[in-house]
Parts: C-alpha cells; sequence; structure tokens
C-alpha cells in the first residue's frame, strides 16, 4: 500500500537556472531500485515534484523507499514478479495519482511496449518515444538507420534466418566474426566465431540464449574487432529540434561485457578525433528525430577508427563522470525534456570537457571470481573529501538481496586531468570499506596502479589478460 506525507506540491514551473518555463510534473513514479532510483529521488525533489518509490518484498526496508515521498510494494522479490511486472508498476502509478514514470536504467527502461502501456495510462514515460526506443533499441534497425545517417559501422548483416545466410555472410566478412541478440546486452547473445566449423553451432546457441534473456531469438553478424576500446557518446535532445552531442567516455575496462571503470574524456581519442566523432553524433541523432537522453556506443579499432556499435536509449549508469566533467545534471534534465520543457541554456551552449572523471563500479562480488556476494553489510565507511562522488544506497546493516545486479556504489573522482584523477581516485579506494560481505574493492585498487591502466593502454580484453 502507498504511504507519504499529506498534502502536496504543486506543479514545478522552474527550469534549471531559474528561468520561466512550462509546468513540470506532480508526482513521479521510479520504476527501479538502488542507486538510481535514488538518483531520481533527488533530482525531482530539487524540481519540487514529489517522488513515488515502487519496491519489491525484499527491498522493504531499500533507502529509496525510506526517502521518497510515498511507496508502494509491487510484488516478490523475483525482478519478474515485481520490477519487470508491467501491471503491478501501472497500477502503483495511477493509485498514487503519479502524472509520469522514470524506468532508470536497466528493468523496464529500454522497454517499447512498458511505454506505449504508459501513453495509453495517460502516464508521461520519461525518455524517448516508443518508436524511437524500437528503432534504436533494436541493433538491426539502428544498424540501418546510422548507415543512413552517415555514420561509421562494422561490416555486418541484418537478421540471420538460415544456417546458409550465417554460412555466405562469414565468408563476405571474413573470420572472425561475432553473434550479437538484436535485442539484447550486456553480452547475452553473443559469441564470438573464429573457425568456420564453430559457425552454426554458436548461432544455434546464441539463439537460444537471445530467446531466454531478450523474448527473442533474432542475432545479426559483425565483423569482430580483437583489440578494441569502447567509447560512448552522450546525446541529449529537446523536442524543438536542438541536438547536443555533450561529450564522450571510455569504457574500455569490462568483464564480459559489463563495464567496470569508465572515463570522461577519453584520453585515446585526439582532438581531431574527437570533433569529428561528437558531430556525427549529433547530425544522427537528429536524422531520426530523436528525443531526450541518449548514448551511442562504438569500438575504436587498432587504428584508430570509430565504428558505431549500439545506442542504448536511457540514461546510463555511468552518466555521472560526463556530469562531473561539464557540471551539467543529466538525471534533471530527462525530467525537464519529458515534460516537453526546451534543453536548457546551459546544455544548448555546449561545454569543454572541465579536467578529468573516473567511475569505479563497486560490486557486491568475489575480487578474484566474480561470483555474487548478497549478505549483510556489517560495516561500512564510504570515502569523501574534495572531488569525490559517491552514488550509493548501501548503509550499515543492509542486507543485500540475491535477486538482483550485484552494484553497491558507484565511486566517481574529478581532477584537473587524467593522473591526478587516478590519484585521487586511489585515495578514496584506499578510504572505501565495506565489510560483511565480499566486494570488488581489492581488484580496483590493483587496477588505478597497473601500468597499462596508468598509461592509457586498455583494450575491452584488458581485464581478461589481468586475471
Amino acid at each position: 500500500m502507498a504511504h507519504g506525507a499529506p498534502g502536496g506540491i504543486p506543479p514545478a514551473s522552474l527550469s534549471q537556472g531559474g528561468l520561466a518555463s512550462g509546468p513540470l510534473f506532480r508526482k513521479v513514479l521510479i520504476a527501479n531500485r538502488g542507486e538510481i532510483a535514488l538518483r531520481v529521488i533527488r533530482a525531482c525533489r530539487e524540481l519540487d515534484i514529489r517522488s513515488v518509490a515502487v519496491h519489491s518484498s525484499v527491498d522493504t526496508d531499500a533507502l529509496h523507499v525510506k526517502f521518497a515521498d510515498e511507496s508502494v510494494c509491487i510484488g516478490p522479490g523475483p525482478a519478474k514478479q515485481s520490477y519487470l511486472h508491467i501491471p503491478a508498476i501501472i497500477s502503483a502509478a495511477e493509485i498514487t495519482g503519479a502524472d509520469a514514470i522514470h524506468p532508470g536504467y536497466g528493468f523496464l527502461s529500454e522497454n517499447a511496449e512498458f511505454a506505449e502501456m504508459c501513453q495509453r495510462c495517460g502516464l508521461k514515460f520519461i525518455g524517448p518515444k516508443p518508436e524511437l526506443m524500437r528503432l534504436m533499441g533494436g541493433k538491426i534497425s539502428a544498424r540501418q538507420a546510422m548507415t543512413a545517417a552517415g555514420v561509421p559501422i562494422l561490416p555486418g548483416t541484418g537478421l540471420i534466418e538460415t544456417d546458409q545466410q550465417a554460412l555466405d555472410a562469414a565468408e563476405r566478412i571474413g573470420l572472425p566474426v561475432i553473434i550479437k541478440a538484436s535485442a539484447g546486452g550486456g553480452g547475452r547473445g553473443m559469441k564470438i566465431v573464429r573457425e568456420r566449423e564453430r559457425l552454426i553451432p554458436q548461432l544455434h546457441t546464441a539463439r537460444s540464449e537471445a530467446q531466454a534473456g531478450f523474448g527473442s531469438p533474432d542475432v545479426y553478424l559483425e565483423r569482430y574487432v580483437e583489440a578494441p576500446r569502447h567509447v560512448e557518446v552522450q546525446v541529449v535532445a529537446d523536442e524543438y529540434g536542438t541536438v547536443v552531442a555533450l561529450g564522450e567516455r571510455e569504457c574500455s575496462i569490462q568483464r564480459r561485457h559489463q563495464k567496470l571503470v569508465e572515463e570522461a574524456p577519453a584520453a585515446v581519442l585526439t582532438p581531431a578525433q574527437r570533433e569529428e566523432l561528437l558531430a556525427i553524433c549529433q547530425k544522427a541523432i537528429a536524422s531520426v528525430g530523436y528525443t531526450n537522453v541518449g548514448t551511442l556506443e562504438f569500438l575504436l579499432d587498432e587504428q584508430g577508427r570509430f565504428y558505431f556499435m549500439e545506442m542504448n536509449t536511457r540514461i546510463q549508469v555511468e552518466h555521472t563522470v560526463t556530469e562531473m566533467v561539464t557540471g551539467l545534471d543529466l538525471v534533471r534534465e530527462q525530467v525537464r525534456l519529458a515534460a516537453g520543457q526546451r534543453l536548457a541554456p546551459q546544455f544548448q551552449q555546449g561545454r569543454s570537457p572541465r579536467g578529468h572523471a573516473i567511475e569505479c563500479r563497486i560490486n557486491a562480488e568475489d575480487p578474484v571470481t566474480f561470483a555474487p556476494s548478497p549478505g549483510r553489510i556489517t560495516g561500512l565507511h564510504l570515502p569523501g573529501g574534495f572531488g569525490v562522488r559517491v552514488d550509493t544506497h548501501i548503509y550499515q546493516g543492509y542486507v543485500v538481496p540475491p535477486n538482483y545486479d550485484s552494484l553497491l556504489a558507484k565511486l566517481i573522482v574529478h581532477a584537473e586531468d587524467r593522473d591526478a584523477a587516478r590519484r585521487r581516485m586511489r585515495r578514496a579506494l584506499s578510504e572505501f570499506v565495506v565489510e560483511g560481505i565480499k566486494t570488488n574493492l581489492d581488484f580496483h585498487r590493483r587496477l588505478i596502479d597497473h601500468p597499462a591502466f596508468v598509461e592509457g593502454r586498455c583494450d575491452t580484453h584488458f581485464v581478461e589478460r589481468l586475471a
């Protein structure tokens, strides 16, 4: 059942910077949990918008439940029965009188059917329109749209429907190739094929994984880059044709396609490469009519050529490093844009990166095996000091449930340049204490002083070699 303080806050009517504007929302329901739910609650509070938290029965004592103006239990622990249960979320919005829903990241954030359901129920979905989510969320359709917009893409295919199609495509592209799920992410439904005889068995495995993970067996092939860097561009657009490519991040430190460390700006890019990449992204986003916040992801090959990989039609975990080097609040702007306001002037002006920011994802997992480590946190000390930010939902005594993603906190530092940021991160990691469960803090402490990281020479396979 819902709870909250009596009375209400009138609709917000001020944009960032105090400029007069149209009304924002009265009440936003956050269809998520953990640190991102808290992040949205804080943005809403600064905009004088009431917030509604939804939670499963195992998240009753979670901070997002405690800090929201109201909360509603939407089901038991398993995500399919709570955070992924669309009827329960829509019902929670209706009984609390919410007029908008923020999906956060993960869960339903890139589910076009959920966005459409919000529309049909008179709720504003804080994100792009459903048709744009389908266009850019589907990897095959996104590749086609970006090709039409003149964005470089890796040699690849459309939907692979038969084994013979796959064999012919591999012959044309050349081995190695990578099989990818059209609707997927996070490494599921993704297989690298180096020998022709392994193509068909791996194709069938990828289809099965894609069906199980995303409800669709659709896959396609793409040329595989052996030692790429992962660079992505943050874009922001309003409903009036204003589009800004706000800057880029590097996310090459990953394990099994899950990012562990992110930086802004990407030290690997030259000024000329950066200018070209941002210009291409700005033009591409304008060409498809995209609105709200999103991220275009690219692979940078060994010769310094970049290729479009996919688009995330939502806020990303690592949006924080872009905020740190621009001084701009991306989540607050998401809410404003969804309410039909124009992009705030400080976004339209564009900003050169100010200094350097690094984010480490602190996970509840064994630092060696990476196995999840749920349980009660018996001791906790969060780092602080100049240039240090911690986005987290944990506290001493909090029980980390086994049902969800293992992310405990995002530790972000900002300094005048990359080396100063790295040293600040080292200091912050030394202060970070979590007792009672295992975390990957030791992994990050080793990484931050590794010669390859110090020199900025890490590709997406670095963690595999480190292990």
